[in-house]
């Protein structure tokens, strides 16, 4: 198995990287693992440690800024890390990419480089949402496409129930839909249409969800479209780190306060675990005929160990194949 990261992307890059992936080399020896990025930048990072036998630099020149506006720089900067991660894929000499880069250029490359399952209109940003009981939840779209037809909510409902599926492992993953209220007929046009298109699919479709409930693990995959879904996750992030500021803050006011921290601490550090990005590893572009994973922007090096582990699951369950076989069998049936 062979998967490429994108050594350059990501605000810790390629530092973060180059540990992430070193860690990755040094726990699974079954996966070879390509350093996409300047070769002088990445064996500096080394700083004089030598690569494992299943690890290896793959030289590229250049690289796409966040700022960047994605088609432009996917389309001119041919040598960049991200564009030649793609390419690998595309070629077949890699199974899988990760990158921690420009989300626009990631989702261009996936699109232009790599290419789409045939049959798929859009492809989905599926990052995991944690939940309280701590087995998250699969959310697509969460950014890919602002705009979606209830069509394309039925193949991300579809697509993301295989990945729950051949990733996490799960039985008859629960799949709802992302709404202002329980009942079939509430919502907007694209979840009124998108409703009974879910109820009829080859998935166990639980119905409507509200955004209160996403917390409470009310299903193993929510479909909304990317407008919707990436407000979601924003708020989400948001909130998340009011509440842990605000506690730090409450928790530092006074003597008692601080010995009523270190008490609670430990209980605290385990609730922030259970909301951490970093213990997911990356989100997928569900969609694309390659896999193709997103490392949130600030990934350390423990994320991109993460996004190695969970990439080598996709691989080894033949998830961009299931996704394929799934959506060709239901072109044909129609």
């Amino acid at each position: 198995m062979r998967i490429a990261i994108d050594a350059m992307g990501g605000d810790l890059a390629p530092n973060a990287v180059i540990e992430g992936a070193l860690a990755a080399a040094a726990e699974w020896r079954d996966t070879h693992i390509i350093l996409v990025g300047d070769r002088s930048r990445i064996e500096a990072g080394l700083a004089g440690r030598s690569l494992p036998a299943n690890a290896e630099i793959h030289h590229a020149a250049d690289a796409i800024a966040a700022d960047e506006e994605p088609v432009k720089a996917v389309r001119r900067k041919k040598e960049a890390s991200m564009v030649v991660a793609g390419r690998l894929v595309r070629e077949g000499a890699a199974d899988a990419m990760i990158s921690a880069g420009n989300t626009g250029a990631l989702m261009t490359t996936g699109l232009l480089i790599v290419g789409r399952i045939p049959g798929i209109e859009r492809p989905a940003l599926a990052p995991m949402i944690p939940t309280m009981d701590g087995k998250g939840v699969l959310a697509l779209d969460l950014g890919a496409n602002m705009d979606a037809s209830p069509e394309n909510l039925l193949q991300y409902a579809i697509m993301g129930s295989i990945y729950r599926s051949k990733v996490h492992g799960v039985e008859k993953p629960r799949v709802g839909l992302l709404n202002v209220g329980t009942e079939a007929m509430k919502g907007n046009e694209l979840t009124k249409h998108a409703f009974p298109l879910l109820e009829q699919a080859p998935i166990h479709f639980v119905g409507n969800v509200e955004a209160r409930d996403v917390l409470n693990a009310e299903c193993d995959v929510l479909v909304c479209d990317g407008f919707v879904g990436n407000i979601l996750l924003k708020s989400m992030e948001g909130t998340a780190g009011a509440i842990f500021s605000a506690l730090k803050s409450e928790f530092t006011k006074t003597l008692f306060s601080k010995l009523a921290a270190a008490i609670l601490k430990p209980g605290l550090s385990q609730f922030k675990k259970k909301l951490d990005y970093t213990e997911h590893g990356g989100a997928p572009l569900l969609g694309i005929n390659g896999l193709v994973l997103k490392s949130h922007g600030s990934s350390d090096a423990n994320a991109f160990k993460n996004a190695v582990r969970q990439a080598r699951i996709a691989v080894s369950n033949q998830l961009v194949q299931a996704i394929s076989q799934e959506i060709s069998g239901k072109r044909d049936g129609e």
